[in-house]
């Protein structure tokens, strides 16, 4: 990485109230990134007669303007799938059809996606087995003997703060190794016990970014070209994609895959489908279940940890799931990067920003994740009920 990549990256001021639409947008302009080049077969989604968004929505017991709240949150594109058929696309600021858009932690989905088609081919076993007769790691640290299951899981039992407005913060210091401080194998290898794995769910990117090394290392492959043949491929994916590096050529599996909103709405259709695309079972149907369904009592909403604070979500293998009898679950990345799946709707909805406001405090006001949720829940009502 040059000076000046390294510079470009600390000048994002990430959680400083920055504007980051002009970033989020040319992520592989300023920093390294491995490509993923679009599917050989692309596949267009089909559209049909277009709806509108519902004017307002609800959210803590008030009535919200939705322009108002798409303008607040700096939102860049908004995708509505209904049946696989996209009813509504807009695009602001510096979104657009063909423009990549940084992922955040939505890359956390497609990572569990992979892990489960690195089962399916044998290449990872049981995910009982401990991650770390797969990624070497110090001897009694978080990962020591961990099964892969408990990392899918966010509970690992590894101690961590994931605080966003705490520059002094464990994930504060995850991203600074992606830029020279150490590499992001180094800090995960090193990470600290705090309790009994599959106990506790507490939010932590340094889960996913060890599920990177597993993969990497189970395959022999850069994540970049593993997710290249599993899921770019088969999927049809129309624009070019990429991941973004850490110093030692390690793919950022925590935060760093751009894709456009088409293509990122493609996953929340595979797993809407129980991993089956176009008559082909690209993802096991059993992990597909697994992923979205709560398999223990600490996963169910209102137990997972995150700086913290309890949230009022459950969790499965790296998706959010959502309290209620309507099956939904949520891809979920901070700045407010969302893929949302209502089943009983039929809807996949995806929601690319850049809210500035985001993590310049742990309030809703600033961060909008539970009022971003309403947003959705209501979109998906309305489009539910077109033909």
């Amino acid at each position: 990485m040059t000076d000046q990549q390294l510079g470009s990256f600390a000048d994002f001021g990430l959680f400083t109230g920055v504007p980051q639409h002009e970033n989020f947008c040319r992520v592989q302009d300023l920093v390294p990134t491995r490509a993923m080049a679009p599917s050989s077969t692309p596949c267009a989604w089909p559209a049909a007669d277009p709806i509108e968004l519902p004017a307002t929505f609800a959210f803590d017991g008030t009535v919200r303007e939705t322009e108002r709240f798409l303008a607040d949150t700096d939102t860049a594109a908004v995708l509505v799938l209904k049946d696989g058929i996209i009813r509504y696309e807009s695009y602001r600021l510096t979104g657009g059809p063909d423009v990549p858009w940084l992922s955040m932690s939505v890359a956390k989905s497609f990572v569990s996606a992979l892990v489960g088609i690195a089962v399916a081919e044998g290449r990872i076993g049981d995910i009982g087995t401990p991650i770390s007769d797969y990624v070497p790691v110090k001897p009694g640290s978080a990962y020591d003997g961990v099964p892969i299951r408990d990392v899918l899981r966010m509970s690992s039992g590894a101690r961590w703060n994931e605080d966003y407005s705490d520059p002094a913060s464990d994930v504060f210091a995850l991203s600074a190794a992606m830029v020279g401080f150490g590499t992001l194998d180094e800090f995960v290898a090193s990470m600290v016990r705090e309790y009994e794995p599959g106990t506790v769910c507490r939010y932590n990117s340094g889960e996913t970014q060890i599920l990177g090394s597993l993969l990497v290392r189970a395959t022999g492959r850069p994540l970049a070209d593993y997710m290249r043949d599993k899921l770019v491929e088969p999927l049809g994916f129309e624009s070019p994609g990429c991941w973004v590096l850490d110093t030692a050529g390690m793919e950022v599996a925590f935060a760093g895959l751009n894709l456009t909103a088409r293509d990122y709405a493609r996953l929340g259709e595979l797993y809407r489908n129980g991993g089956r695309w176009q008559g082909k079972q690209i993802v096991p149907a059993d992990w597909v279940h697994d992923s979205i369904t709560v398999g223990a009592p600490h996963l169910a909403p209102g137990r997972p940890l995150i700086g913290g604070q309890p949230l009022d979500l459950g969790y499965g293998y790296q998706w959010w799931l959502l309290d209620g009898d309507r099956g939904e679950f949520s891809a979920i990345g901070v700045y407010n990067q969302f893929i949302h799946v209502d089943p009983v709707a039929g809807t996949t909805i995806v929601k690319l920003s850049a809210n500035r406001a985001y993590g310049t405090s742990d309030a809703e006001s600033a961060n909008r994740e539970a009022e971003t949720i309403a947003f959705l829940r209501a979109v998906a009502g309305h489009a539910g009920t077109t033909g």
